[in-house]
């Protein structure tokens, strides 16, 4: 996570809170979290009011006045990451820095010839809340400029008289392509124009590097499913009374989790210099959710029943569409499977959920001419196609987990063995 919303406040300036205590929600790109207080205290300033959208980690939401304090003479920080002790700023910057601050534009990549604006680690220029706001209103780059507030921040006064023109400095050869895309055109066609949740673009940030940075391979197998959806009834009827009632996905995942724990060497995570080999099969499973997608994990589903998995994941899926998975939920997980069957796609091929190293795409199933011992006949098959990373993982090992992926659907007794 590098940014969020910050939803809503759970507490008004004057409430004394103790550690623990829930003081906001926020949201992440994938669902609402809490943010507990870390330590007892009275609010004395909120910086960040509620429906700010782009609040970057580390930045201060808030103030609290410690024991013995008055919250009256604590100094609010706002607009970013607590600075170090400093001389106080005046009072005519400290009114200036008191709305609360928008979304502040994207750093300029060029040099910027004032160093002392910038935080140690040079990235992130430090500026008020309202000289940002001016900058991005005017177009002005404030990397060009020497702030002459506290610890080299830019404050208002320093873009007084500075034009857009100005601020950016030449460049002294062509500047290098950018990865961004052109502006969107439009060509007078009828349309709307609809904002990006930030689940929305942390999918296409995260599927764009998967596709640009790992080399994937693909390989496809079709399995009959007869067996599995006559075990499946079996299984049903058996734990009707348990009030369980296994979906074939279930199966599937079971099924991955085994095949990657026989095949271990697709059971693995590229890490540069490194190969992450796992002892255990922990299944993302893709869930379509309003505005986007969520995978939540089966942990270890290699050693769990097909009951346990079936209750998992009615629970995991059923929070996630609600927003209420903790981080722990999803992020991880050796292996995906995602299923489109239920929606009639025949075949596909799934884009790698990064760190991990392969994917499982899972079509429909649907009555096809089939080779059944030996003699042709019509049978209930489906289409499954792993995406490998060619980095982590051979060609060769790849087939051989379809293999026995394969092998464990049409011969389904080893998922209940």
């Amino acid at each position: 996570m590098e940014e969020g919303t910050l939803a809503k406040w759970l507490v008004k300036v004057g409430d004394e809170v103790s550690a623990g205590d829930i003081m906001a929600e926020i949201e992440t790109d994938k669902a609402t979290m809490e943010f507990e207080a870390v330590d007892e205290g009275v609010i004395a300033d909120i910086a960040i009011s509620e429906g700010t959208e782009n609040v970057k980690v580390g930045e201060v939401i808030a103030t609290l006045a410690e024991e013995g304090e008055d919250p009256a003479d604590v100094k609010p920080v706002t607009g970013g990451e607590a600075p170090a002790p400093a001389p106080e700023a005046s009072k005519e910057e400290a009114k200036e820095e008191a709305p609360a601050p928008s979304p502040p534009p994207a750093p300029s990549p060029a040099p910027s010839p004032a160093p002392a604006a910038k935080s140690e680690g040079g990235d992130r220029i430090i500026a008020s809340p309202l000289a940002k706001r001016i900058a991005a209103d005017k177009g002005i780059d404030l990397s060009a400029i020497s702030g002459s507030g506290p610890h080299g921040r830019i404050i208002k006064a320093d873009l007084e008289g500075v034009e857009p023109a100005k601020a950016a400095p030449a460049a002294a050869e062509p500047a290098a392509p950018s990865a961004a895309p052109a502006a969107a055109e439009d060509f007078g066609i009828p349309h709307e124009v609809e904002k990006l949740s930030g689940m929305r673009k942390t999918i296409a940030r995260r599927l764009t590097e998967s596709k640009q940075q790992i080399p994937h391979i693909y390989l496809t197998v079709d399995i009959q499913l007869d067996a599995l959806l006559k075990l499946r009834s079996q299984l049903n009827a058996a734990l009707e009374d348990d009030g369980v009632k296994l979906s074939v996905n279930d199966l599937l995942i079971k099924a991955l989790a085994k095949a990657l724990l026989r095949v271990p060497v697709c059971n693995v995570q590229f890490a540069g210099d490194n190969l992450l080999k796992f002892n255990r099969a922990d299944i993302s499973v893709a869930v379509s959710i309003d505005g986007g997608l969520i995978t939540p994990i089966i942990v270890d589903a290699g050693s769990k029943s097909v009951s346990q998995i079936s209750t998992e994941m009615k629970d995991l899926a059923g929070r996630a569409r609600e927003g209420k998975l903790s981080p722990s939920e999803y992020q991880g997980g050796t292996a995906s499977l995602s299923n489109m069957g239920m929606f009639g796609i025949k075949q596909f091929e799934a884009v790698i959920n990064p760190p991990q190293a392969m994917i499982m795409a899972i079509g429909a199933g649907e009555k096809r001419p089939y080779v059944v011992d030996d003699a042709l006949s019509v049978a209930t098959v489906m289409s499954a196609t792993g995406s490998f990373d060619h980095r982590a993982i051979d060609g060769a090992d790849g087939a051989l987990l379809m293999k026995e992926f394969k092998a464990l659907i049409e011969n389904p007794l080893g998922l209940i063995a």
